[in-house]
């Protein structure tokens, strides 16, 4: 396989591998990007759930965004668990520093899968404040929006009305992720200045869904890397992501991992 398009993904790393830089990493290399990373913290967690988080200093993070920027360089970039308030302060001023022009997939990693809380309140007002505007588009779950916006998304029409209103915080588009409505039809919205545009698809019923939002993120940092419109972007992160959820390995007694390589052992 050659590897098509640079993503710089910024994150925290997951000892489990199913989610963070490890399944960002697996999500690029499956999709033919080159993967380069800026790990900004350390986790110990298992499929059950974040046990400990061991920061990485905030200098040590910029120096990492730096050094990958000027080589081997980023045609996108992903943020994922971005850590406590100095190191997102660092993550924004190097990004305003060094990333202009690079599309920008902001992933707001609120709370890990096992419902840990990774994203306190001063952070999240410095992700409004400053990393949104640097952004191309953001992929928030519904609890995550919730938390941005302040209120209940209880539905698809608070859904729309939820996409459209994280737009208006400053990003250019919103990939709004439907999972945690109930329901056998799982919707995703896109809100672009064209509009809002509704992906529906079966839910698939399994207990293997950890790592999901990473790889959705991160499948989209591919296609915009790799020169790809961000709807069609956004159309092959979701195959993606049905796919190695079905194929999901069954590991781990809680929210076990996805496979990541399942569009490739198709072929």
């Amino acid at each position: 396989m050659i590897l098509h398009g640079r993503v710089l993904v910024i994150a925290g790393s997951d000892s489990g591998g199913g989610a963070g830089i490890q399944g960002d990493i697996k999500t690029l290399t499956a999709l033919g990007a080159y993967a380069a990373t800026a790990i900004t913290a350390l986790t110990a967690q298992d499929s059950r759930g974040v046990h400990a988080i061991a920061p990485v200093p905030a200098e040590f993070v910029r120096r990492q965004i730096a050094l990958a920027l000027a080589d081997p360089g980023a045609d996108a970039i992903k943020t994922g668990m971005l850590g406590d308030v100095a190191t997102r302060a660092a993550v924004c001023e190097v990004l305003e520093r060094l990333a202009g022009g690079v599309p920008l997939v902001v992933d707001p990693v609120m709370r890990a899968k096992g419902g840990a809380a990774l994203l306190g309140a001063e952070a999240c007002a410095m992700l409004v404040g400053r990393l949104l505007p640097l952004a191309a588009v953001l992929t928030p779950n519904l609890p995550e929006a919730e938390a941005l916006l302040g209120r209940a998304i209880p539905d698809l029409a608070a859904m729309a009305e939820a996409a459209a209103a994280l737009r208006a915080l400053g990003v250019p588009a919103v990939l709004l992720k439907g999972g945690h409505l109930p329901g056998p039809v799982v919707t995703d919205l896109l809100a672009t200045s064209r509009g809002i545009e509704a992906f529906a698809a079966p839910r698939i019923e399994t207990r293997h869904t950890h790592g999901t939002g990473c790889a959705l993120a991160s499948a989209v940092a591919a296609g915009l890397a790799q020169g790809m419109e961000l709807r069609d972007a956004v159309l092959r992160a979701r195959s993606f992501v049905r796919a190695a959820s079905a194929a999901a390995p069954g590991l781990g007694a809680g929210h076990g991992p996805l496979n990541h390589v399942a569009l490739i052992t198709e072929r």
